[in-house]
């Protein structure tokens, strides 16, 4: 699209609700992209956009990736626009682009990556063209935006570009079958020692055939759709992966990916099967984009997960351990709780379970519970589970549901009191599980936990 009077006033009123937010000391990321759109509905499409453009979009796991792959870029060098402050819907992308362009709007970077919501795709891919997409996986969302996955996936397809070159994960079906006729390249994970031949998931949301709708044979199971399988009737089956991880290391944090015949070593960060997924992705993305297997080792060997994800801290001999659980996300959710039920030694749990817009300026529908597998919590090494918030009821009936004995539950409205209510004598570890934009919330009452076990206040 070419540029036209309503673009540049558009543009430059933007730049303009920048400067003033910069001088007054507010962020508002999004704010100079929302301005932009409303004042030039396709704003995106008449923006100059950066020669590369890398796009990374899926379910879970794509802003941990987008972080690992802007961290291997900038360490080798590479100066490149992204939207790590801002948010990733068409406003955040719009923002990012303004903050980086000329007065007239030129492209100060010749690389971009964005972090890109999927539900949004319709907003923002047929104007961005993203030379490379990553979809980390497709599975069921929030009730209110993408509860329905083949809902999304016909998102995608209608508005992925022919020209962008996808890649995409072979053990999810849904999202390696995207884009047919697109160039692609898929990663997978060889069979685990873990794996297993039936799901034990309360959520399963491919069973059949997506070719002749035959039940599906599933060759192994990760977590929900997540694995391999093959169709007996006409033959369909799960991709062979162009990265494939063939082995893992806990102990030294390695792992080995076998691509273009040849193997090669890199760190792993985090030894969760969801983070093996997210290095993996990161290691095919990088590749693609045209980094050796040396620089990426080399770069990965400085990473870690992010602490607004994950984090580990010792205190008075037990370990305090934050843990992103999005909120109305029944998949990330169950990820969560079976990674804790995995984690070695006796374990108290908090839970900050609601959403946070939610929770303060409406009703949450809370079918959402029922889709997440609360039972991984129902284990003999889970000593206390504390949930707090509005929907304190809500989570509590659905543990006792899962028949977790009610002697191990406490609940409360008020959520800064829940460390309070912690008893340690039989914990080895306490997990704190929050939602995504409760960061604060969690670090709070992070450092109560730590008052409670001696440690001193940061």
């Amino acid at each position: 699209m070419k540029r036209n009077l309503r673009f540049y006033f558009a543009l430059f009123f933007a730049k303009g609700t920048a400067l003033v937010l910069k001088l007054i000391r507010r962020k508002g990321t999004s704010m100079p992209g929302s301005w932009a759109i409303i004042l030039c509905p396709d704003f995106l499409g008449r923006m100059p956009r950066p020669k590369t453009v890398i796009g990374i979009t899926g379910t879970n796991g794509k802003t941990t990736v987008a972080n690992m792959v802007e961290d291997v870029l900038a360490d080798q060098g590479y100066d490149f626009v992204c939207n790590r402050s801002g948010t990733n819907v068409n406003t955040g992308v719009a923002s990012s682009l303004i903050a980086n362009s000329t007065f007239f709007g030129k492209p100060k970077k010749d690389l971009a990556v964005f972090e890109l919501d999927e539900r949004s795709s319709p907003k923002i891919l047929p104007y961005l063209k993203p030379d490379l997409l990553l979809c980390t996986n497709i599975f069921r969302d929030s009730f209110k935006r993408n509860a329905h996955m083949e809902f999304i996936v016909d998102i995608l397809n209608r508005y992925i570009p022919q020209s962008t070159r996808l890649v995409l994960n072979a053990d999810d079906l849904l999202c390696s079958g995207i884009g047919e006729k697109n160039p692609r390249v898929t990663f997978g994970i060889d069979r685990l020692p873990t794996d297993k031949t039936e799901c034990h998931n309360i959520v399963r949301d491919v069973t059949v055939c997506p070719v002749c709708g035959t039940k599906l044979e599933w060759d192994l199971v990760r977590y929900h759709h997540i694995g391999k399988a093959h169709c007996p009737a006409c033959g369909f089956r799960s991709p062979e992966a162009d990265y494939r991880m063939t082995s893992m290391d806990g102990e030294a944090h390695k792992m080995t990916v076998l691509s273009g015949g040849e193997e090669h070593i890199y760190p792993l960060p985090n030894e969760t099967t969801i983070n093996v997924y997210n290095s993996l992705s990161a290691i095919a993305l990088l590749s693609e984009f045209g980094l050796s297997p040396e620089q990426i080792s080399a770069s990965m060997d400085k990473l870690s997960i992010s602490e607004t994800r994950y984090s580990e801290e010792e205190v008075g001999g037990k370990k305090v351990i934050l843990h992103l659980a999005k909120g109305q996300n029944p998949i990330a959710c169950s990820r969560a709780f079976e990674n804790i039920r995995d984690y070695p030694g006796k374990k108290a749990v908090i839970l900050f379970l609601d959403d946070y817009f939610d929770a303060a300026h409406t009703v949450e529908n809370t079918a959402w519970l029922y889709d997440t597998d609360f039972e991984f919590l129902n284990d003999e090494n889970i000593v206390q589970i504390i949930c707090a918030g509005a929907r304190h009821w809500d989570v509590t009936l659905r543990l006792l549901l899962a028949d977790i004995p009610k002697e191990k539950i406490a609940h409360l409205r008020e959520n800064e009191q829940a460390a309070a209510h912690l008893s340690m004598e039989e914990a080895d570890s306490v997990f704190i599980l929050y939602d995504v934009y409760t960061i604060g919330l969690a670090n709070h009452v992070k450092e109560q936990v730590k008052e409670l076990l001696g440690g001193q206040k940061a």
